[in-house]
């Protein structure tokens, strides 16, 4: 298959990294030194990430679920990079890679009480849906603004060399993130810091509806890396071994002191931009189709079968085990109780001062307990 239109290489710019091939079955070429274990972990975390993305898609068009955000078709993107970090480095992710959360050991149950909003969710149902925080795996919580995650993880970046610390400092953004004031902050100062920070701009062709012609004149997303006095890689976003690859050489070079790298993923987002969003008016059908048959979860299968890694038998049984998985986290949490009044103070002071004290009182007595039901009838904004 030759490369889409819309990521197509022109004279001078970086090469795209490659290690499987778009399509057929010819693996001939591929070379890795991989475990079959981790690779076999690798598949069930990208078909487990895919499976969260349906059955969230499936529960908010019936209605279930107020919103959800899906990364269906970035998946080798996510588990490729996921799995060339350790446990002590920090994330400062974007809303469109869940499954790094999943590699790093997140509690799916977790990540699906947030999608509620319930009483069991970490923020306690004031965060967005698909906008996770979890301490427990390095994991600053998401914001909707653009670009914000880039300066914290740079700020993060420069206490840890201060400190002295071996771990970095990890971002995810999109192409239209890399617009913003805050991507030129983040990349000017960790640039100008040399600090231990490593960007990655999830290149999936639209900023929402904004094609990437549209709103920058760079050849290639990598290139702004030079204006920054930093290396930057191009790589496949949709061939996990290519992932892995070229992660693990952006982590060598900010991790042994080097400084900052930016690494361009270039990939597709087949699903919308969110639940609230439909990409079939703006992205045309040609283009969408061909992405499609690029599915990075199909073409990492063929690969594994190919090379006696598994059976295509496996594979579909790895498929069933994840939708189920899933699918008992739903039920379980969409019968979780919503938080109660009190939880909106329960963060704000370990002893909550009298006037406070008498306002949850106050809330307590009037609500009865419980959160008022939204009957506004206002539509979700995004």
């Amino acid at each position: 298959m030759a490369d889409s239109a819309l990521f197509a290489e022109t004279p001078g710019e970086l090469p795209v990294l490659r290690v499987l091939p778009t399509e057929g079955n010819d693996h001939s070429g591929v070379s890795h030194d991989i475990p079959e274990d981790d690779l076999l972990r690798m598949h069930r975390v990208m078909t487990l990430t895919r499976a969260l993305d349906e059955r969230g898609m499936r529960y908010q068009r019936q209605g279930r679920l107020g919103f959800y955000l899906p990364s269906t078709g970035e998946e080798a993107l996510q588990i490729g990079s996921a799995y060339c970090f350790e446990a002590e480095d920090w994330m400062f992710p974007h809303y469109r890679v869940p499954g790094v959360a999943l590699w790093r050991g997140a509690d799916l149950d977790q990540m699906v009480a947030n999608c509620f909003g319930n009483r069991d969710d970490n923020g306690k149902g004031r965060q967005m849906p698909v906008h996770y925080t979890m301490s427990e795996i390095n994991w600053v919580s998401i914001s909707s603004p653009l670009g914000t995650q880039i300066v914290q993880a740079t700020g993060a970046a420069r206490a840890m060399q201060i400190r002295g610390e071996k771990r970095i400092a990890v971002t995810y953004f999109g192409d239209g993130s890399s617009s913003t004031n805050d991507a030129h902050t983040g990349l000017n100062f960790a640039g100008v810091w040399k600090a231990p920070a490593l960007f990655i701009c999830n290149n999936n062709g639209w900023a929402i509806s904004t094609p990437l012609a549209q709103q920058c004149a760079a050849r290639s997303l990598a290139d702004k890396a030079v204006g920054y006095g930093m290396p930057a890689l191009r790589v496949d976003g949709n061939d996990v071994l290519a992932m892995v690859q070229a992660i693990r050489e952006a982590v060598d070079h900010v991790r042994s002191g080097e400084g900052p790298m930016f690494v361009e993923a270039m990939t597709y987002r087949i699903a919308p931009h969110s639940s609230s969003d439909d990409p079939t008016i703006y992205q045309p059908g040609a283009e969408r189709e061909e992405w499609q048959q690029r599915d990075p979860i199909a073409r990492f299968r063929r690969y594994l079968v190919a090379a006696g890694v598994m059976t295509e038998d496996e594979t579909q049984q790895i498929h069933e085990e994840c939708a189920e998985v899933v699918l008992a986290s739903f039920k379980r949490n969409e019968n979780v109780e919503k938080p109660t009044l009190e939880s909106l103070f329960d963060d704000v002071y370990e002893d909550l001062p009298p006037a406070l004290r008498e306002q949850q009182e106050y809330l307590v007595a009037v609500e009865g307990g419980k959160v008022r039901d939204d009957d506004s009838g206002a539509e979700f904004p995004l």
